[in-house]
């Protein structure tokens, strides 16, 4: 019995050979792909309001605005022209917002979309090769 023992704790001195699959991706489920791309645009949507925020926020804080609101009222003549009329945080942000929502639906649609298509070429091209290798 400790010889069994002694073969089994006694390490192999070449590495474990490693096996090679070949499977061909012939299907997506559509609910994953439409649950993943949702997740995905709902990300994608939290960044872009992020970012918005972010760099309305460093371009008030250096000052590009007030220079940019001088120039145009230079350009313009007139005095009571005010550009935080037009690019307040708050329409910045709404902006921002509507964009990730548009985003959402937009991401998802497609993702959806890409889902019902790579099906239907599977059909047409039997599917993408991929090789998986195990250690």
């Amino acid at each position: 019995m400790s010889n069994v023992a002694e073969k089994l704790a006694k390490k192999s001195s070449r590495p474990a050979a490693t096996k090679q699959v070949r499977l061909k991706l012939v299907y997506v489920d559509f609910w994953s792909i439409l649950k993943l791309s949702f997740l995905f645009a709902v990300i994608l949507g939290i960044i872009t309001i992020v970012v918005s925020f972010l760099v309305w926020s460093l371009l008030n804080q250096t000052g590009v605005f007030d220079q940019v609101n001088g120039l145009l009222k230079d350009i313009a003549g007139q005095d009571n022209f005010d550009l935080f009329d037009f690019a307040s945080l708050s329409q910045v942000m709404g902006f921002a917002v509507i964009v990730a929502i548009l985003n959402v639906i937009v991401v998802t649609a497609l993702g959806a979309i890409s889902a019902v298509l790579y099906n239907l070429a599977t059909k047409i091209t039997g599917g993408i090769l991929l090789g998986f290798t195990s250690k």
